[in-house]
Parts: structure tokens; C-alpha cells; sequence
């Protein structure tokens, strides 16, 4: 039962860092779905450099990149969960180290709840609540 949990919950992890990356891209296009609703505000990103990056880039695309590089964390962290899922038992994964990925769920659903809205927030409580629940039955 341990590896349907597992895997259940690293594949809505999966599907919320894909569906990240998707919404991400289609903004490099037209900002819409994690764009500030006022397109001055993108323009105004648009136009101011990062200081550390002394001019080689803007927040706009500083912003971009964070939210891919975040999917890609996201879809790479779900995977490992459900590869946990599917190997655990026979590579005898001890139990403890099943409880990192709980841990990091954990982690993403803080941030959830403190900095992003409602959907992703149910999202990750419920892949949180799975993989604890894989957790708990190994």
C-alpha cells in the first residue's frame, strides 16, 4: 500500500510542477496566468536590471527563469517520490529515509501557505498527506 501512497503523492507534485512550467512558458508569450495583472508592472520589471547581473538581465526575465527553474524542481521532486514508490521495497530503502520526502512537503506546503493561493496550496497538502501516508504504512 506504502508505493501506491508514494507514488500517488510524487505524481500531484508532478502534475503541479508541469502545469507550472506550462503556465511559465505561455507567459514568456503572453503574460497571463503568473504575470502581475497590470501590464505596467510587467513593463516596469521588464526595464529593471538585476543588480547582481550588472545589466545582463531583467526582473521580467529573472522572473521567468525562477519559475521554470522552480517546475523543473518541483517535477524532478515528484519523481523521486514515485520512483521511491516504485523501488523502495526492493532496494530496502531504510523507513527514515522515507521521511525526507515528507519533509520537503512539508517545506513546499510553509511556502504554500505563506506566499502562493489556494489551488497549489490544496495541491501540495494533499501530495504532503500521501507521501506521509507512505511514509507512515512502509
Amino acid at each position: 500500500m506504502s508505493q501506491y501512497l508514494l507514488i500517488a503523492g510524487g505524481t500531484i507534485f508532478s502534475i503541479l510542477g508541469l502545469l507550472h512550467a506550462i503556465y511559465t512558458v505561455c507567459d514568456i508569450y503572453r503574460p497571463r496566468y503568473l504575470a502581475p495583472k497590470d501590464q505596467a508592472v510587467i513593463d516596469q520589471m521588464a526595464s529593471a536590471g538585476v543588480r547582481l547581473a550588472r545589466g545582463r538581465t531583467n526582473m521580467w526575465d529573472a522572473w521567468l527563469g525562477f519559475n521554470l527553474s522552480h517546475s523543473l524542481g518541483v517535477v524532478m521532486f515528484g519523481l523521486v517520490c514515485v520512483g521511491a514508490g516504485v523501488f523502495a521495497r526492493s532496494l530496502a530503502v531504510p523507513r527514515a529515509t522515507l521521511l525526507i520526502p515528507v519533509l520537503v512537503g512539508v517545506i513546499y506546503l510553509l511556502l504554500a501557505i505563506r506566499f502562493w493561493f489556494r489551488t497549489p496550496t490544496v495541491g501540495v497538502a494533499i501530495g504532503t498527506g500521501l507521501l506521509f501516508l507512505g511514509w507512515v504504512s512502509y
